[in-house]
């Protein structure tokens, strides 16, 4: 079976949810009386389903890493740094570059060109 949707527990459903679309272009459904807003993969891949935290939850306090598939992870850094989201450094890896930053709820995120690294047969 695939891995179709992820949850975080979001301080901030807003402005986590404005995150997601403006930096990795998600799209927004909630449908009324939900308390889950969907966050839409335009481009394929798992949505991400966004609930709102407890009080008493601690952001980030998960050990998870949300992973996005990025072709050229260096120009895409440019970019979202642009827009004010800032990866840390570029790291290289067996065949591919990632890096990493934080959501608004401190959850960890990547970009990799994992995916597109040649010769895996993956």
């Amino acid at each position: 079976m695939p891995l179709n949707r992820l949850v975080i527990y979001a301080k901030n459903v807003e402005e986590t949810a404005q995150f997601y679309q403006k930096h990795f272009g998600f799209k927004a459904m909630s449908l009324p009386r939900d308390r889950i807003v969907e966050l839409i993969a335009q481009d394929g891949g798992a949505n991400i389903m966004l609930h709102q935290a407890a009080k008493r939850q601690r952001s980030g306090q998960s050990l998870i890493k949300l992973v996005f598939d990025v072709e050229d992870v260096e120009a895409f850094c440019k970019r979202c740094a642009e827009n004010g989201l800032e990866f840390g450094a570029l790291h290289q890896a067996d065949g591919y570059i990632f890096a990493n930053a934080k959501d608004p709820c401190q959850n960890s995120i990547s970009v990799s060109s994992r995916a597109f690294r040649k010769g895996t047969g993956v």
